[in-house]
């Protein structure tokens, strides 16, 4: 029996698979690029355009992730008024660390070389630059014939012989209120025994409710200039100058008093006019600050004071095996003698040189007052006499040792100056994506897109198409193939070849 086979129409003019997306897609352009027609001067130019756009979208997008890797951020300004404000902690140093009159022969045993008054044989140095009053008061005291030293220590010595707040405080006043001299802790910097008012450590800090002169804390001091040791050498405890020192800071920082306070002479009133600054910086990568919690353990709030504080103390205990009295910790206090041969030396040169040994990093928010001093002459002609005679001194003894502090808010209002990111994620995405709308049209459906076609023909079409199609050919092959082939051969293969072409499969899928 045979089997005859009607001629069949077969189109095999079917599009193949990437210009049926290319007409589908939503990405801008591929559609003239693969038309349906044949290739045209029209066609080219698409290419070139679409090229084009795509390499000037590529430059763009490299661009955009450079300037995002380079973590650029942008500094805002902003002033904020309240109707309360924390009044800052102040810090006190008279710059002369020892009362003369305080020592005792013990003392200047053992630390006269310290303070340049006895030369190494426990001898008088400089005896011409010596006043006779004061030359006499020193004869007595050094005079160790027959004499058996006691144990000495530097903390009871600093604490001792230190300048007294209830010596030097003559008046004061805070928002126009009476304070005394127990309201001022006591605190050792470099400059010995220190005071701090408002130091928070026995209670709540004070506050301040207006703006402006009388509404801060008001001093008048008098700094002892005949307490001051006479200078015959230059020493770290030895001062030229005449005066106090004055550190404005937070209650969580310890006052840092030599490197960061100013100066205040007698003779004058000095007025401080201040402004409360919160800087907020951002940690690593966009900067550098410090967002980790602190790791020392004298310490709880990081603070660039606090850490120089803690490395100058590591410091000197590693090189010194000892701490000066203004260190915390549990090591033993510095002798006089390494006072003198390794503490002072030791701390000057990590001051000045050794910088990479404490490298203390920003914190990530810090609270800072700027400051504006302006200066007035006191007393003045008509006043000396009457303070003169209220604090029982001469007229000489006011001019030379009476200031008089007046610190204060310039107004109740504070500056941040905040450290924000310029460039995140969100506006990297939204900048590619806004580059590729304009020069191909595309957007992320669109690159879904082109994932799904690759996914599906590349895959799934080439496994599932090798399979079923040659499981249909062999079918066919064992069918008809005897009439097929006789009849028409041409056809078959053609048809053959037109299926490869329409599912996008490999020509090796059907041998």
């Amino acid at each position: 029996m045979d089997l005859k086979v009607e001629p069949m129409d077969i189109d095999y003019d079917q599009p193949p698979p990437l210009q049926v997306f290319a007409h589908t897609s939503t990405l801008h352009g591929i559609s003239h690029i693969f038309s349906y027609e044949k290739i045209t001067a029209k066609c080219c130019l698409w290419v070139v355009f679409f090229l084009s756009s795509l390499t000037f979208l590529m430059y763009v997008c490299v661009d955009r992730i450079q300037f995002y890797l380079e973590y650029p951020h942008v500094t805002k300004l902003d002033e904020i008024t309240t109707p309360i404000m924390v009044f800052p902690a102040v810090t006190i140093c008279n710059l002369n660390s020892i009362r003369f009159s305080r020592i005792t022969r013990n003392d200047l045993y053992h630390a006269g070389e310290l303070l340049a008054l006895l030369n190494s044989r426990h001898e008088i140095r400089d005896t011409h630059l010596v006043e006779e009053s004061v030359m006499e008061v020193l004869k007595s005291k050094a005079d160790f014939r027959s004499f058996k030293p006691r144990p000495f220590n530097m903390w009871d010595f600093y604490n001792r012989t230190g300048h007294d707040i209830k010596d030097m405080l003559l008046s004061c006043q805070f928002r126009g209120w009476p304070c005394r001299p127990e309201d001022f802790s006591v605190v050792f910097t470099r400059y010995g025994k220190c005071y701090t008012f408002n130091s928070g450590n026995t209670g709540a800090p004070l506050v301040s409710v207006k703006g402006g002169m009388g509404n801060g804390l008001e001093i008048m001091l008098d700094i002892q200039q005949d307490e001051y040791l006479p200078v015959w050498g230059e020493t770290d405890d030895s001062s030229f100058e005449a005066g106090i020192k004055v550190q404005i800071h937070s209650q969580d920082e310890p006052p840092f008093i030599d490197q960061l306070g100013f100066g205040v002479a007698p003779g004058f009133q000095t007025f401080v006019s201040c402004q409360e600054q919160r800087l907020m910086y951002l940690p690593a990568p966009w900067g550098s600050c410090k967002s980790t919690p602190p790791s020392s353990d004298y310490f709880k709030a990081y603070s660039i004071s606090a850490c120089r504080t803690d490395c100058e103390t590591r410091y000197l205990v590693e090189n010194c095996n000892c701490r000066m009295v203004h260190m915390p910790g549990d090591a033993q206090y510095c002798t006089p003698v390494l006072y003198k041969e390794c503490a002072h030396p030791a701390l000057d040169f990590l001051v000045e040189r050794d910088s990479d040994y404490c490298s203390c990093e920003t914190p990530c928010n810090i609270t800072r007052y700027s400051k504006e001093l302006s200066f007035v002459k006191i007393p003045s002609k008509a006043s000396v006499k009457y303070l003169a005679k209220k604090y029982s001194k001469s007229e000489k003894y006011i001019t030379e040792n009476v200031l008089v502090l007046d610190v204060f808010f310039e107004a109740l209002n504070y500056e941040t100056i905040e450290q924000r990111k310029a460039y995140e994620v969100a506006g990297l995405l939204g900048d590619i994506g806004g580059q590729m709308g304009l020069f191909i049209g595309a957007s992320i459906l669109t690159i879904l897109e082109l994932f799904d076609y690759l996914y599906e023909v590349r895959f799934i079409t080439n496994l599932y198409g090798c399979f079923v199609i040659n499981i249909s050919l062999r079918i066919c092959e064992v069918a008809i193939h005897q009439n097929l082939l006789l009849h028409y051969p041409s056809q078959y293969v053609k048809l053959k070849y037109t299926t490869i072409q329409m599912f996008g499969v490999n020509k090796s899928c059907f041998y």
